[in-house]
């Protein structure tokens, strides 16, 4: 059994008796934006029903471990190093005084396109204390978003598997599983899965922010809190006699055969967290309703999912929040995923943000960790806070140093031991196909990390 999974069974039973059993209605929020009851969460009304479209899809499991030795994808060496340590592998990704701990670049078609967007990271550090699943190498996990959002061929939200070490890395696509009578299907992960809501049916799921804890897969849902998906529910369309890998615009079951948009690996959603209070106006001074736009975990102590909001300074009057639920609340008395609709996961803090243009947060040793854009053209920032010890406040900036241009979500890769952490290293991916708004020019793509 999974170290996690041990901590988990000890904390579930107590998480469970003080969340209480409640209706599914959404609360109206607080008017207090720190109020801790804006931050409940409750699992989807769907109850185990996703979990068992998921597997029903009847085609041939894969594992992580084969993911890993199958890996497709890589920096052409004529393009330069995949992997290097002690400085950038895409020097258009950084302007000058940034100190990068090691970088893993993209092949030219992911570094340049504009189709797609990378977004989260996370890494086999969060998965478990002592950073390894199995045998395999030490993974990272970075997720992207259609950015085309092409309607009736929309693909949604990937994920990438990567070998820290080679740089060799492979796509999966996520998806959301549906029963028709007897028949399962399946389709891309989209803001609404409901086909009736335009445009919101034709919009990729953002999945701004990932967590990867134990066998699941956290990926943000802005609006709404979080999908989750199950790395034991992973499947091989190239295996199976009656999937196939040959036509990229096909999704799901066409006739007898199962399409991925040509992708050999699918995920499917097995669940969901989803916010209880009303939706409000989104980085409004006194908006309750929290957005979810980025996700960490903080294991100093007891482990505790981190998330919180962008709010893009130039068009919003409040900065944004970040809030900490206790892992252990999002799991069941035998470590599997609550799914009990009655069920409540509470969070137990809640910050105001110091600044703006936030795209990454984690927490260690009750301080936080910050990346924030600046654009294509500049260099993003990385804030380090003063501690806190409350509840609920604003966090105040300590010392700030340049990263990238366009840093998206954080992913805290401690040092030291699992009962004995220290600050280790931080990783982030920059997003930008290009110097402007249309990806022109040498792509600005990185997965790194660096000593805070």
């Amino acid at each position: 059994m999974h170290r996690w999974r041990h901590r988990l069974l000890a904390a579930a039973s107590t998480t469970a008796l003080a969340a209480g059993l409640l209706t599914a209605l959404a609360a109206p929020a607080s008017a207090d934006p720190l109020a801790l009851t804006n931050f409940e969460m409750r699992p989807n009304a769907y109850g185990t029903d996703l979990l068992e479209r998921a597997d029903d899809i009847p085609m041939v499991k894969a594992t992580v471990t084969q993911i890993m030795g199958d890996l497709n994808r890589r920096r052409d060496p004529a393009d330069g190093p995949a992997v290097t340590t002690g400085g950038a592998c895409n020097s258009d990704a950084v302007e000058s005084g940034v100190s990068i701990r090691r970088s893993i670049c993209f092949n030219e078609g992911d570094n340049e396109t504009t189709e797609w967007y990378p977004q989260g990271v996370t890494t086999v550090a969060d998965m478990q204390s002592d950073q390894r699943w199995g045998d395999s190498p030490q993974q990272l996990i970075v997720s992207w978003y259609d950015h085309n959002d092409l309607t009736g061929g929309q693909r949604g939200a990937r994920i990438s598997f990567v070998d820290r070490t080679t740089g060799a890395y492979r796509h999966v696509l996520l998806v959301y599983p549906k029963r028709a009578g007897d028949t399962i299907d399946y389709e891309t992960v989209r803001v609404s899965q409901d086909s009736s809501k335009k445009p919101e049916y034709d919009t990729a799921l953002h999945a701004g922010g990932i967590l990867w804890y134990g066998d699941h897969l956290f990926v943000a849902d802005t609006a709404r809190g979080f999908r989750v998906f199950d790395m034991r529910r992973i499947y091989d369309l190239g295996a199976s006699e009656n999937g196939t890998t040959a036509d990229e615009t096909k999704i799901g079951l066409i006739g007898d055969t199962y399409h991925a948009h040509s992708y050999r690996y699918i995920m499917p959603q097995v669940g969901s967290w989803t916010r209880t209070a009303a939706t409000g106006e989104k980085c409004s001074a006194d908006d309750g309703s929290p957005n979810f736009s980025y996700v960490s975990l903080d294991r100093s102590g007891v482990d505790h999912l981190l998330a919180g909001e962008y709010c893009d300074g130039a068009k919003t009057e409040a900065d944004g929040r970040v809030a900490a639920w206790p892992m252990a609340g999002a799991f069941d008395a035998a470590g599997e995923l609550m799914m009990d609709t009655g069920y409540r996961w509470n969070a137990n803090a809640a910050y105001n943000l110091p600044a703006s243009n936030i795209q990454g947060a984690t927490r260690f040793n009750d301080r936080w960790y910050l990346t924030r854009s600046r654009g294509a053209d500049s260099n993003g920032t990385f804030y380090t806070t003063q501690p806190i010890t409350s509840a609920t406040g604003t966090l105040s900036i300590a010392s700030q140093k340049p990263i990238s241009k366009g840093p998206e979500d954080l992913s805290h890769w401690p040092g030291g031991t699992p009962t004995a952490p220290t600050l280790g290293e931080m990783w982030t991916v920059a997003e930008h196909p290009g110097s402007d708004s249309e990806g022109t020019g040498p792509g600005q793509r990185m997965l790194y990390s660096w000593a805070p």
